[in-house]
């Protein structure tokens, strides 16, 4: 596999790992459940904040991915058999860490018939038995296309669909060969067509034009996406896909900008952002230039 130099961080992206607070606890809970998170599995970044505020992102229909992406830490090959009870060891560790906002994911399962969408169904009906108060966000894959999938999440009524776009339409082909950039459009549309809350996100820094960043922002505006995330891309290894620039705070700020006055309810865009950081302030937020304690955390952390 070709290796690619890794570009050294900014010293807006040097990140405090900290233990404090309920870390400990999140892991050993996270652990004794035999659970992936897509913090542990994607590397990501604020795991040590989001850890230590007691929140996760579930992970769930295992821990290998059946699409090989470009950007993605998750490993990828061939994936194992379903596990029966997945749904109810997420439900139990939702209560065990008195969640009222859990964040559910998975990696892609192009193997499976229905794309894991019966997994997703009864993991949020083993969640909302549990701990009925707590809301659900679901960010799930595209399920190849099918509208019969994609219902049978909508049905299980979680609280808010997110379905990342990744990057802008003109590097699908390097960065999501596996993926159809109008796919995903049409999943958010018809989810929202069904009333749901939705949500997509971006990464910045593959090569990507501003124009061209504008335009898929339009896109989902087009579709009435409503909530919209926008995070540098940070190179997991020297096998995936190099930083092609480290964009500047004020240049994701001028996006935010860009967001709200195309009609975005609630627009996160701090390099260190990603698409379930502080996720249980985006749900019932309305648009408004008023910074929530996320922006500021994320602003902080630069």
């Amino acid at each position: 596999m070709e290796e690619r130099e890794i570009r050294r961080k900014p010293d807006w992206l040097k990140i405090q790992v900290s233990g404090a607070g309920s870390f400990s606890q999140v892991k050993r809970i996270v652990d004794n459940q035999q659970l992936h998170t897509v913090c542990q599995s994607a590397r990501c970044p604020n795991i040590g904040e989001c850890w230590a505020r007691r929140t996760a992102t579930f992970m769930i229909l295992g821990n290998v991915c059946s699409r090989n992406c470009g950007f993605c830490a998750v490993a990828s090959g061939k994936p194992g058999p379903l596990d029966p009870d997945e749904p109810s060891r997420v439900a139990e560790a939702v209560e065990a860490l008195g969640l009222r906002y859990a964040v559910v994911t998975s990696v892609t399962r192009d193997d499976l018939p229905d794309g894991g969408a019966a997994h997703f169904a009864e993991t949020i009906r083993a969640i909302k038995k549990l701990q009925p108060k707590c809301a659900i966000e679901v960010l799930i894959p595209d399920f190849q296309g099918s509208p019969t999938a994609l219902q049978t999440v909508l049905d299980a009524k979680p609280d808010l669909l997110n379905h990342n776009l990744e990057t802008v339409s003109e590097l699908y082909k390097r960065v999501r060969p596996q993926a159809s950039y109008q796919r995903s459009l049409e999943l958010l549309w018809r989810a929202r067509k069904h009333k749901m809350r939705t949500k997509s996100g971006l990464m910045l820094g593959l090569g990507e034009k501003r124009n061209q960043v504008q335009r898929a922002m339009r896109d989902l505006r087009a579709v009435d996406c409503l909530i919209l995330t926008l995070g540098q891309y940070l190179q997991p290894s020297k096998q995936h896909l190099p930083v092609d620039r480290y964009v500047l705070p004020e240049e994701f700020s001028r996006l935010r900008h860009d967001g709200y006055a195309m009609g975005f309810e609630y627009v996160a865009a701090a390099p260190l952002v990603r698409s379930s950081y502080h996720a249980e302030e985006q749900l019932h937020t309305k648009n408004s230039e008023t910074k929530t304690s996320m922006e500021k955390t994320a602003q902080e952390t630069q």
